[in-house]
């Protein structure tokens, strides 16, 4: 849910106009509206890149994840990785156009680490993923973009750990 729809949801259940401090919220929101698309794009528009690059950057570090019996060992499972990949970054894009993270949680955090327990997948090895899959996303992006995408990849990575 955005900053506006939180504004509006949270002054109607309480039957008030939203406070000069919330409208200056959204104020903000918009004013970096041209900033989280331009982000967005970027992040949407090289996901093939990114995913290859936090791939190899896991699977070097990680070599046993691929070694027989790892969680990636076989084509199947090594495709599902990268499937994961990118479905993590594309919920990066949702917190970042929303410039919440709400979507982030409530989408893909609720029970994450219970089914990948249940799965036999290593947590600890999920979140080193996020870690390589943010190091490749922030890398495409200018200072300034990296900063404001950041935090949306240390959600996934704090609610993980």
């Amino acid at each position: 849910m955005s900053i506006v729809s939180q504004v509006i949801l949270t002054a109607d259940n309480e039957l008030r106009y939203p406070s000069s401090g919330e409208l200056q919220g959204i104020q903000k929101f918009l004013k970096t509206g041209t900033q989280r698309i331009r982000i967005a794009e970027t992040l949407a528009e090289n996901d093939k890149k990114i995913v290859d690059q936090a791939q190899r950057q896991l699977f070097r570090k990680r070599p046993d994840f691929r070694a027989p019996g790892g969680n990636a060992y076989g084509q199947r499972q090594y495709n599902q990785c990268l499937r994961d990949y990118s479905w993590y970054l594309r919920l990066v894009t949702y917190g970042i156009l929303a410039g919440s993270i709400d979507p982030i949680d409530k989408i893909g955090l609720i029970g994450v680490k219970d089914m990948y327990n249940s799965l036999n997948v290593p947590v600890p090895g999920m979140v080193e993923a996020i870690r390589c899959l943010k190091e490749a996303a922030l890398g495409l992006l200018n200072k300034e973009d990296a900063m404001e995408a950041a935090p949306y990849f240390d959600f996934i990575i704090q609610a993980m750990s």
